[in-house]
């Protein structure tokens, strides 16, 4: 089971390797709204991205025993920086695997913090599939950007964050690309405060969740949800 104590125990991993990022009041889309309305912002953490929770957090676990595995992802952008940074910080092998279609700026970046960039396939699934075919042959530890207990704790430090700083919040509005964003944060969240509401959104060009929880394949529009008078949007 995935619980609160594993998000704990993630925040105790974190703690002075990534930074505790201010949640505060958006004036702007306060009065848009006509609610009070709280940002967290992890564009602040080095990587500018909440992504360097998870990997901080997964890549902390597979060296607590003093073990230096090597360690593959798969990822076209903030994943594949957070592992870089942090595994270039816990002096680990990593080696990352993009995408044929990657931004030049994000794989170079991706370089830059020491990483070995392999860039394969024109899909993000060709690029997965070649990831885990080296993890294979080369004894490496794939480190998936979502669909990873360890990730989503991470991940969910971000919940913790929000609640301890602002903890009258009703409403968390969380973006959903993989999922393990909102799934840490609703775990933290429900345990702590079980009346809060966790909203889940996604850009209407890539609704894959809404059509999953649908079992569409294509979306058939998408409706505004309103905020109640105290929301907060978790990072992007």
């Amino acid at each position: 089971m995935f619980t609160l104590s594993d998000i704990q125990q993630a925040a105790a991993r974190l703690q002075g390797q990534v930074l505790e990022t201010p949640c505060v009041e958006s004036r702007t889309l306060s009065h848009i709204t006509g609610a009070e309305v709280f940002l967290k912002f992890e564009n602040l953490q080095f990587t500018a991205s909440f992504k360097e929770r998870g990997a901080c957090n997964k890549l902390a676990e597979l060296t607590a025993g003093g073990a230096r595995p090597g360690v593959i992802a798969m990822s076209a952008g903030n994943h594949a920086q957070g592992v870089a940074y942090h595994a270039q910080r816990l002096g680990l092998r990593a080696v990352i695997v993009m995408p044929r279609f990657t931004p030049g700026v994000k794989v170079a970046r991706t370089r830059g913090f020491g990483a070995e960039v392999v860039l394969h396939g024109d899909t993000l699934e060709a690029a997965r599939t070649h990831a885990l075919e080296l993890a294979k042959a080369q004894g490496l530890t794939f480190v998936h950007p979502y669909d990873d207990l360890a990730i989503m704790a991470g991940q969910g430090t971000v919940g913790l964050e929000m609640l301890q700083e602002q903890p009258d919040l009703d409403v968390l509005v969380v973006p959903i690309g993989g999922g393990g964003l909102i799934a840490g944060i609703a775990t933290a969240a429900k345990a702590l405060k079980p009346g809060i509401e966790v909203v889940g959104v996604q850009a209407q060009r890539f609704p894959a969740m809404v059509n999953l929880i649908k079992h569409e394949q294509h979306a058939q529009g998408a409706r505004a949800l309103p905020l109640a008078p105290r929301a907060s949007c978790a990072p992007r």
